[in-house]
């Protein structure tokens, strides 16, 4: 049985949530989608061409904007080359066709043609937020202590807020924190309760399969499933832990299909690339590159993360344990990927550090939850 304390914490601290939330509603619904960014332009003429042309919306060729749409979206930015296809930005010349095509995977723009033209941007992050803000709620609900309440209604706020600052850098962070928050909650449960669960395996892979869509770099989120499911199959060498490998890469294949198609259609080969320059370098560890990243908000949600984890591996034992291993190796090779390469920007590392958070979480949360049932029971029994 739940105290009175304790639903009266969970009621404050929703009731915060829903605060944060109103607020964030509230601003969004102020945003302007002509707020002179490059890729959002790229990304709006993505949904375009999908709401145009349907699953022709996949060949992102320049040719094929014959009613001016970029044009016109480049002019009212102000962009200086707006009336040059040369100089359109977020496009990469393809050699061997010839072609002038979007750097982007496709999935940011098919979510964002899910809504009306003109009215795209708001809805897809009102509804992205009312979604982490349910997984919010979802965790205040599973906790049993006065602590564990706070904790979650903290995270859950900071969730919230993060919809705005930073996820609003890019089109691409929005559909991205679902996953996270989606795939956190589902991690919990695989490695806290039932292994060997081949459906939800196959969930997980294809979550984090489909957030490739939306970013490339998504592709290192998967890293530290797949390093455990092989190290538990080497280690094991059963029918069963091979079949969760395989249902794990499997659904992450299917899951990042549209991407293949799109780099087949638009690069001619599906593991080529459509991004060209910058975009495209080699690794180059630095301590430039790391001060820059030290010095950032991202900065601080990384430290959490690796806090955390550290306090899992070193309390936690059995499933709880396993759980912190998987985002150990999971932040290892994103932060790998990240802190050698020059590029930065506010946003980047934002989701391996919320996939992170929001997994190791749930399992304190669900451990937790099962620690006070346990002691209810047996306080509950005769003497």
């Amino acid at each position: 049985m739940l105290t009175t304390n304790v639903k009266s914490l969970k009621c404050f601290w929703s009731l915060v949530c829903v605060l944060v939330l109103a607020s964030n509603v509230w601003s969004m619904s102020h945003w302007n989608e002509a707020r002179g960014v490059y890729d959002d332009v790229c990304y709006l003429r993505q949904a375009h061409l999908f709401q145009r042309f349907g699953l022709g919306g996949f060949d992102t060729d320049l040719a094929r904007d014959d009613d001016r749409y970029l044009a016109s979206k480049l002019k009212q930015i102000a962009y200086p080359g707006w009336n040059d296809p040369a100089q359109a930005p977020c496009h990469t010349p393809m050699p061997a066709s010839g072609k002038l095509v979007l750097q982007y995977p496709p999935g940011t723009g098919l979510v964002l043609a899910l809504f009306p033209m003109g009215h795209q941007v708001v809805p897809l992050y009102v509804l992205a937020t009312l979604i982490v803000f349910g997984f919010a709620v979802l965790a205040i609900a599973l906790a049993r202590t006065p602590s564990a309440i706070a904790l979650a209604g903290i995270f859950g706020c900071l969730a919230i807020y993060l919809m705005i600052n930073p996820a609003k850098a890019s089109y691409s962070i929005a559909p991205t924190m679902i996953v996270c928050s989606v795939t956190g909650y589902l991690t919990a449960r695989w490695l806290t309760g039932q292994r060997h669960n081949l459906v939800l395996m196959a969930l997980l892979g294809l979550l984090l399969g489909l957030s490739v869509n939306f970013r490339l770099p998504n592709l290192f989120l998967g890293a530290g499933y797949a390093l455990f499911l092989l190290g538990v199959f080497l280690a094991r060498r059963t029918r069963k832990t091979f079949a969760e490998g395989l249902s794990f890469g499997t659904a992450f294949v299917v899951g990042m299909a549209p991407t293949l198609i799109a780099n087949a259609i638009n690069a001619g080969n599906p593991l080529a690339t459509t991004y060209s320059g910058a975009d495209a370098v080699s690794p180059d560890f630095s301590l430039g590159i790391v001060m820059q990243y030290v010095t950032d908000m991202q900065f601080v949600l990384l430290a959490l993360a690796l806090a955390s984890t550290a306090y899992m591996l070193r309390a936690g034992a059995g499933g709880v344990r396993s759980l912190g291993l998987v985002v150990a190796l999971n932040l290892l090779v994103n932060l790998a990927f990240f802190l050698s390469h020059p590029i930065f920007t506010p946003y980047y590392t934002i989701p391996i550090a919320m996939l992170s958070l929001w997994t190791l979480l749930f399992g304190y949360l669900l451990q937790e939850r099962e620690a006070v049932d346990e002691r209810v029971v047996a306080q509950a029994r005769p003497a």
